[in-house]
């Protein structure tokens, strides 16, 4: 398929503010659940990258954390990352939400898609939200901010008008061969997408009680004909938030597991025995060593 002198395969990178359904939208391209995904914003913490392929073309996403103002050393990382995919890819996209009012947030964006010559698309996701004519008028808030390639409205719940996007993306690839195989739908490592999808349950069923607080570490993986032995560790800030995670009886770390087990059975295509443990370990997002533990890249932190 790649020998074909018309196919196109470039790297495409999703930006936005934090919870504007970056990672629904690419799971939502992609058929299949990579990013995780929740109501709190940030939780997408590495650049996640996902392949689209088609008879037309490979498209390579990088989903990165969304670009905000950085509080710590994770939010330093995660900034950084954001921002330097910005001019690696051929082409932004840039999520937004349906109103005509453009906050301090996408102001900042603004700024830094001024600074590139890549071309940017601007979806405005979650029009399942909103009447036709009140979109009209915001696309035209938003074209008098950019010259942007294209403005593609979108529902990435609802998987209105992803077939257009997938298009308006083509056009602007550069002609070559596919970058994977066409059975890839991702580069990241199976342990990764496991602790991931474990976060996620964390993240979602402790909703207001434990802040941003949470990392996953995967202390062993071990595969047997049809089953994974599977251990890991939910990794806190404070003894407080270890006795929530817990719950009582253990009641809230079963529900965790409950929970992430049959995608993680799902994604593996084999019976899953889950172990999940609790360990606090005090201000780990201001830690370098432990980030790096957790899989955030040293390098990109520093730079």
């Amino acid at each position: 398929m790649s020998e074909n002198a018309a196919f196109k395969s470039g790297f495409v990178t999703l930006i936005g503010r934090p919870n504007v359904g970056k990672s629904t939208l690419m799971n939502r391209i992609i058929g299949q659940k990579i990013a995780i995904t929740s109501n709190k914003p940030q939780t997408t913490r590495n650049r996640i990258q996902t392949v689209y392929t088609s008879e037309e073309g490979q498209i390579v996403f990088v989903d990165t954390p969304g670009i905000h103002k950085a509080k710590n050393k994770l939010g330093d990382y995660m900034v950084n990352v954001a921002q330097r995919t910005i001019n690696e890819v051929d082409v932004i996209l840039w999520l937004v939400e349906p109103s005509n009012f453009i906050g301090a947030g996408e102001r900042h964006i603004i700024e830094q898609l001024k600074k590139t010559n890549t071309p940017v698309i601007l979806v405005i996701n979650k029009i399942d939200t909103v009447k036709r004519d009140q979109l009209l008028e915001y696309i035209d808030t938003y074209r008098k901010e950019l010259d942007f390639a294209e403005i593609v409205p979108v529902s990435a719940l609802k998987a209105d008008n992803i077939e257009e996007l997938i298009k308006c993306i083509m056009k602007y690839l550069p002609y070559g061969p596919a970058f994977y195989d066409e059975d890839t739908v991702t580069d990241q490592p199976m342990r990764q997408i496991v602790a991931e999808l474990i976060r996620e349950k964390a993240l979602r069923l402790l909703s207001e009680e434990i802040p941003h607080g949470v990392a996953v570490s995967i202390e062993s993986m071990k595969f047997k004909k049809n089953i994974v032995d599977i251990e890991a560790t939910i990794i806190c800030e404070r003894d407080s938030h270890k006795g929530i995670i817990i719950g009582k009886g253990g009641a809230m770390l079963k529900k965790i597991g409950s929970q992430a087990r049959p995608e993680i059975e799902d994604m593996l295509e084999k019976q899953a025995n889950l172990q999940l443990w609790v360990k606090v370990k005090k201000d780990w997002r201001d830690s370098d060593f432990l980030l790096k533990n957790f899989g955030y890249n040293e390098n990109d932190m520093n730079e």
